[in-house]
């Protein structure tokens, strides 16, 4: 600056000191040292406190002007001001924010001496009510400031003395101001302040507030002057940052993984749902940071409201974002690893909540969150399509062959079930899926899709994407179980009528349950030869012509001609000691969509029980068989009738224990197969056609036939628990056969003897002598037969008789089964109690 300039401004201070001077006051002395104090004020590096804005210090002065009551004072200084800070160009003001600040403060200065009535201004100058000037002392360079003076006004009242009472030490009090404003240089104003919080909470740092790595937050630098009340409401503030940063951190991981399986349609949805409560807070931060412009009224202005930002109204801006922004992050740390249904019920399990905010704000969120998955589940129950390619869906779908799609094609996964939806409801939606795809891929029948639109109609809902959503769990039920009940019915209908299911149950039953009675008699007949040859020598061709041949030959042969074709011989494995008995059996060829019932595991079921009842028919025609060989008996016995001694009594002895024998046999094969054929087929199959009747779905049929043929097996004794009992009975079954054995082997014995003591035709006419056999040798021979088969036939009455017993003795322990039918037509003359009970 050139030495002119400087001389000029010196000049204007000087005319300014003049001119502020009160004239009686107005000497040389006063004159130098209130210019002298001016100079050093002005050439100070003192700034204010407040932040350097023209158009906001006039809206200051505006406010106190209509505060006061001025209004039109306050119009006056608008139309002024703008007319002051319009002129620009050479020789016009360039800090125009100082001049309006000055003035303010000389204003302020003089309204509050008048207010205290003092003799010394708290401003620049000092001036007295009655405008006298006090003495005002610069002091000397040694510091020698203190100094007590007493003032005489003069002039103007007739030379009236008045008392200064205060002690006035200018210097001091000068220096006193300059140590608060280098303190104020060293600290950070609100405004700053606030403006740092508003940059934390979008998750960028600021001048004095930075995010630490070490204590994951915003932090205040300790190096910042501010008090602690500041520094912990700034800490309290920015938590809404810390919170912000792991809210958007998780949006911006999740946006990177799309598309992946661990992100899913649920999880966009989540994050765009996020991304939306983000959007508003913006909006939110955006309006703030437009108030944090406007500077913060100073205390003396007693301004308590407008549109400034103070860190105390930001903390009432910020509590309703503050409560959504932690319930968010809340959110985000519980969704991390979760995905699909998973996510969405561990998200409405923080939907119960009492506060009202927290339960639109949930609710808001939810809708979002799950318009994917209720789109599934419509898409499941209406259409039977499963659009799930992120395993999202509490549906899960696997390739299968047809006859296992409804047992094993699709499941519930518990894993991604929602919370809000109820086990019974997923699993009436998995069951109308499964029946739609059961419907269009095994039975190739589209009428599932009427039905759809019935159910859609019935309840009021679109069949087009996005008619149901969160909070809709009412409607979503109502639309399941219509859609359920239609589309089950329609299954239902099409495999009673279509595919005769109940027909099938019933052939079922009269041929491999053996039920028909004259085919099964007919069979027994035609194979009973071919079946008593080794295993490994029948013709599977041979005996399926015997087969074709007994139906044919039987009322089997006016059945319906679809389901006789389905009936098959199978030969189970064997091995070199096996005969025909042991391997043969009937198959039922169940072909789609039967075989979801009559699966391969069932058809192994109804395979032992054919089994069990093939043996049991095999017994009695054993024992019919020795009944036909017994009934000729008084031919045979004509000859050993006629014999003396002990041949005669051996014969009528083993006849006797042998027709015994096979009396108590019968009896007990006759009264178990009446059990079986009656208390335990025909009664089970009266349960399951009055189950098949109520079934309203494919599953309850499927449970009717699994508790029919559960009931067979248990009652037959085939089950797990009656291992040891169907041990027994097959012994017993044994016993029989190997009866029937000796029995045949007896009595052609004594046809052998028979044929033996009459006369060879082939030599009747040639010798006479040898027309008859000695009777000494068929005498002995005799002896030696019946001997033996009386033995035989001991030992096998013994251990029937044992046998026997301990089967009888173990049916009252088999508690998880009624058999108290069958032990009453076994002993119903208490003999094998009382047996028991004398031994």
């Amino acid at each position: 600056m050139e030495v002119s300039d400087q001389q000029t401004i010196i000049d204007l201070v000087k005319e300014l000191v003049l001119r502020l001077l009160p004239p009686h006051s107005n000497t040389k002395s006063n004159s130098n040292q209130s210019l002298k104090y001016a100079m050093r004020i002005l050439s100070s590096r003192m700034t204010p406190s407040i932040s350097i804005d023209d158009s906001a210090i006039a809206e200051s002065i505006k406010r106190q002007l209509v505060n006061e009551g001025k209004s039109s004072d306050a119009l006056n200084f608008a139309d002024l001001f703008t007319k002051f800070s319009s002129k620009s160009g050479p020789g016009s003001i360039k800090n125009k924010w100082a001049v309006i600040y000055l003035l303010k403060v000389v204003s302020e200065d003089r309204r509050n001496e008048k207010k205290s009535d003092s003799r010394v201004s708290s401003g620049f100058f000092a001036s007295t009510v009655n405008g006298g000037l006090p003495n005002l002392l610069i002091g000397d360079e040694n510091g020698d400031l203190r100094k007590t003076l007493d003032y005489k006004s003069r002039g103007n009242g007739g030379g009236g003395v008045l008392l200064v009472s205060k002690i006035l030490n200018v210097r001091e009090s000068a220096i006193s101001e300059y140590v608060n404003l280098v303190k104020e240089e060293n600290e950070v104003f609100e405004g700053v302040l606030v403006r740092d919080v508003l940059y934390a909470c979008q998750g960028i740092d600021g001048k004095y507030v930075k995010f630490d790595k070490v204590l994951d937050g915003y932090v205040l630098g300790e190096s910042i002057k501010v008090t602690r009340a500041t520094r912990i409401m700034v800490r309290k503030l920015c938590e809404l940052g810390w919170l912000f940063r792991k809210v958007k951190g998780y949006i911006s991981e999740s946006m990177d993984q799309f598309p992946s399986k661990d992100v899913g349609t649920i999880g966009q949805a989540f994050c765009a749902a996020l991304q939306d409560e983000l959007s508003e807070y913006y909006k939110l931060l955006a309006v703030l940071e437009a108030q944090s412009i406007n500077p913060i009224p100073l205390v003396s202005e007693k301004v308590h409201s407008g549109n400034y930002l103070s860190l105390r109204r930001l903390s009432v801006w910020f509590a309703e974002p503050m409560a959504k922004m932690r319930l968010m992050a809340v959110l985000v740390d519980s969704c991390k690893v979760l995905r699909g249904g998973e996510m969405a019920g561990a998200i409405h399990v923080h939907a119960q909540h009492g506060d009202p905010l927290v339960q639109e704000f949930m609710r808001r969120l939810l809708r979002r969150i799950c318009s994917p998955l209720f789109e599934m589940v419509r898409s499941w129950v209406l259409e039977g399509e499963l659009d799930d390619i992120f395993a999202e869906f509490f549906v899960l779908g696997q390739p299968v062959k047809a006859e296992s799609l409804w047992r094993e094609g699709y499941r519930l996964h518990d894993g991604m079930l929602p919370s809000f939806i109820s086990q019974s409801l997923a699993q009436r939606i998995l069951r109308t899926g499964k029946s739609i795809n059961f419907l269009r891929v095994c039975c190739e029948d589209q009428g599932w899709a009427d039905a759809a639109l019935e159910a859609a109609a019935a309840v009021g809902t679109t069949t087009r994407r996005g008619g149901l959503g969160y909070g809709e769990t009412d409607a979503l039920e109502a639309l399941v179980v219509e859609a359920a009940k239609r589309i089950d019915k329609h299954l239902i209908d099409v495999m009673y009528d279509r595919y005769k299911f109940k027909d099938h149950c019933l052939a079922i039953k009269r041929y491999l349950l053996l039920g028909q009675g004259d085919f099964v008699q007919y069979l027994m007949d035609n194979v009973g030869q071919e079946l008593s040859e080794p295993a490994n020598t029948i013709s599977s061709f041979k005996l399926a012509g015997l087969l074709e041949s007994s139906i044919r030959s039987s009322n089997a042969q006016y059945d319906d001609s679809d389901m006789l074709d389905r009936l098959r011989v199978k030969m189970m494995p064997h091995g070199t000691g096996d005969r025909g008995w042991d391997v043969f059996s009937l198959d039922y060829d169940s072909r789609v969509p039967l075989n979801t019932v009559f699966t391969e595991s069932v058809m192994g079921r109804y395979l032992r029980i054919f089994n069990f009842l093939w043996k049991l028919r095999r017994v009695e025609h054993a024992l019919i068989g020795v009944w036909k060989t017994m009934k000729p008996n008084r031919i045979t016995s004509h000859f050993l009738t006629k014999q003396e001694g002990v041949v005669k009594l051996q014969f009528i002895s083993t006849l006797r224990r042998c027709q015994v024998l096979w009396n108590e046999m019968n009896h007990f094969v006759t009264n178990l197969q009446y059990y079986i054929m009656f208390e335990v087929l025909e009664v089970s199959w009266a349960d399951f056609v009055d189950e098949m009747e109520a079934a309203k779905d494919l599953d309850d049929l499927l449970a009717a036939h699994e508790k029919y043929l559960h009931s067979i097996l248990e009652k037959s004794l085939l089950g797990e628990r009656s291992q040891i009992l169907s041990k027994a009975l097959f012994a017993l079954f044994d016993l029989i056969l190997k009866f029937r054995t000796h029995a045949d082997r007896l009595y052609e014995g004594v046809h052998e003897l028979q044929r033996a003591a009459q006369p060879s035709l082939s030599s009747r006419g040639k010798t006479k002598s040898k027309t008859w056999v000695g009777r000494k040798a068929l005498t002995q021979r005799a002896g030696e037969l019946l001997q033996n088969m009386g033995n035989d036939l001991n030992a096998i009455a013994k251990e029937y008789s044992s046998s026997l017993e301990g089967f009888i003795a173990q049916l009252p322990l088999q508690q998880h089964v009624d058999l108290k039918f069958l032990l009453f037509r076994l002993d119903f003359t208490e003999f094998y109690s009382r047996l028991r009970l004398n031994k």
